[in-house]
């Protein structure tokens, strides 16, 4: 089941910016980082956070899922998860 995100990241200086493991765009604003990250299932996205938590020590980051698509039936089925962050 693969599942996309938008990843939210607040309150961190620049050298941690840095050190994220995706490709993204800073703002200037509430958010310091926004990102569209992918995942080939569930236990891939839990390993992300868990490198996030370590790289951003103060857990001010959100992974907001937004599309979970699986394969039903030989098609694919796209579900909208809704815009509820997971938390850190």
């Amino acid at each position: 089941m693969e599942i996309e995100a938008i990843l939210l990241v607040w309150g961190v200086r620049d050298e941690v910016l840095e050190k994220l493991p995706v490709e993204g765009y800073w703002l200037y604003g509430e958010y310091d980082f926004i990102a569209k990250v992918e995942f080939r299932d569930e236990f891939e996205m839990e390993e992300f956070m868990r490198g996030l938590k370590r790289i951003i020590h103060g857990g001010t980051f959100k992974l907001i899922p937004v599309v979970i698509s699986a394969v039903k039936n030989g098609g694919e089925t796209s579900v909208l998860e809704g815009l509820k962050p997971l938390a850190p």
